[in-house]
């Protein structure tokens, strides 16, 4: 599973490797560096719930794929407008303070 983070115009990688015993935390200080490096403030987001629910969204397909998926996206997540692209993939965007936008695209690993 691939995670990839934007903040306005640049972007960074993160692989998930082990989707059903992630280390979110381990991912959520990854975007705060990389975002920080961008000057971004990520203060009041709930990341690790966000990426947990991205995630489940996508691996845990026992409901059958993408129902997870879409039923993340149809629930939604605080500030952020969540998206679900042909194919498996989950798209979370928002804005921060300033005005820039961040967005976080989950891609399977199938």
């Amino acid at each position: 599973m691939i995670l990839d983070v934007a903040v306005g115009s640049d972007s960074t990688t993160i692989e998930i490797s082990e989707p059903f015993r992630a280390d979110v935390d381990a991912i959520v200080k990854r975007i705060d560096r990389f975002a920080a490096s961008k000057g971004a403030d990520m203060a009041g987001l709930e990341l690790k719930r966000l990426i947990s629910g991205m995630i489940k969204g996508i691996a845990g397909c026992e409901h059958g794929c993408p129902a997870n998926a879409k039923g993340f996206v149809s629930a939604g997540f605080r500030d952020f407008e969540l998206r679900y692209i042909e194919g498996g993939i989950l798209l979370a965007s928002t804005s921060l303070g300033g005005g820039s936008p961040l967005s976080l695209r989950m891609f399977p690993d199938f």
